[in-house]
């Protein structure tokens, strides 16, 4: 899309009070509230506030094409991290986003299911591949499709399906040949939940890298699947499919257990603050993961104006009028001026 139509589109978008196209996109809040104050807080994303120190990058990761045996090194110490399977294959990619509009080009599903209201993309990449795509109320519904989606935990009200209901599905659907796809990218901090460690067969799991160490401008992401997949999946995905500060820095934080395990007990503690600030605002927590919280408020659209006219930006949707889904805030600095915006004292 040509840059000055994506902006307008963006500008519309918020003009008619609808939400972002997706979390993040400060610039267009920015235009929309130009009075607001800097720097502007986004809460619009679940993103870790609390990024993984960058390691120290060697010269050549910038200055060569990136190497194959570092890309090797980061999948393998994805493998370990995501406890997959020693008979399946990780895939690094540029993003979650990549798989989610590379796999629909490789399967010839025609009939293809959400798992209820989740993260848009899905649906978008498949019906952009000629699918018939609908949304089910249960994991039922998904047994007869040539394909199905479950977002786990859910984005954006943070529901999770047991890993062995999801091995369940995956079993009914494989007779048919059905294919089912898990999109884990809220998981890290809730490994129980996690299915990796059954993938494989028609079972694809997708996990997110930047999500839980706060890195999301490093574009790095993950497919685990079988060995026959695997091939298609890099062929799709083409030659340096990675770049080369990516490789270096999601190999030396995915072997970093300590620094996950220590983030997410700083996670559970944030949350539980937002929650309470949230809850004294007037606002009902209806769910959430480790990295976002999901608020309802029958004036959900007013808070939205007045928290962006105090330079902080939630997510809305466009769906479901009263729900705002709040990031966590980093600083001690946003923790403030989030607790004024809500009419609160300044250390609630």
């Amino acid at each position: 899309m040509n840059p000055a139509l994506h902006v307008a589109r963006h500008d519309a978008l918020l003009a008619r009070g609808a939400p972002l196209l997706h979390g993040g996109g400060i610039d267009a809040a920015r235009r929309r509230f130009p009075l607001a104050p800097e720097p502007w807080i986004d809460l619009s994303t679940g993103i870790n506030p609390r990024a993984y120190p960058l390691p120290v990058i060697a010269p050549e990761a910038w200055t060569r094409l990136p190497d194959e045996n570092a890309q090797a090194l980061l999948e393998a110490a994805a493998a370990k991290a995501y406890r997959a399977p020693a008979s399946i294959e990780v895939v690094a990619g540029a993003g979650t986003q990549a798989f989610i509009q590379c796999l629909p080009r490789l399967f010839p599903a025609r009939r293809v299911a959400t798992l209820g209201f989740t993260y848009a993309e899905h649906a978008a990449s498949w019906r952009a591949c000629g699918a018939r795509v609908s949304a089910a109320a249960s994991l039922d519904e998904l047994a007869n499709m040539d394909a199905a989606v479950v977002v786990n935990p859910n984005n954006p009200d943070g529901r999770r399906t047991t890993p062995d209901r999801l091995a369940e599905l995956a079993r009914a659907m494989a007779p048919r040949g059905g294919v089912l796809i898990v999109d884990e990218a809220f998981v890290d901090f809730t490994p129980e939940a996690s299915v990796a460690p059954m993938a494989g067969g028609n079972l694809i799991v997708l996990r997110s890298f930047g999500k839980a160490y706060g890195l999301p401008g490093l574009r790095l992401g993950f497919a685990l699947c079988e060995a026959s997949l695997a091939i298609r999946l890099r062929e799709a995905l083409g030659p340096w499919s990675v770049c080369g500060p990516a490789l270096a820095v999601g190999a030396a934080a995915l072997a970093d257990a300590c620094w996950l395990e220590q983030s997410r007990e700083l996670l559970e503690h944030s949350a539980a603050r937002l929650d309470r600030m949230l809850e004294a605002a007037g606002f009902a927590i209806i769910g959430g993961a480790s990295l976002f919280r999901l608020a309802e408020h029958d004036d959900a659209a007013i808070w939205f104006e007045r928290l962006c006219r105090a330079g902080i930006l939630t997510r809305r949707f466009a769906e479901r009028d009263n729900w705002l889904r709040f990031g966590l805030p980093a600083e001690p600095g946003d923790w403030e001026r989030l607790a004024l915006a809500l009419g609160l004292p300044r250390n609630v």
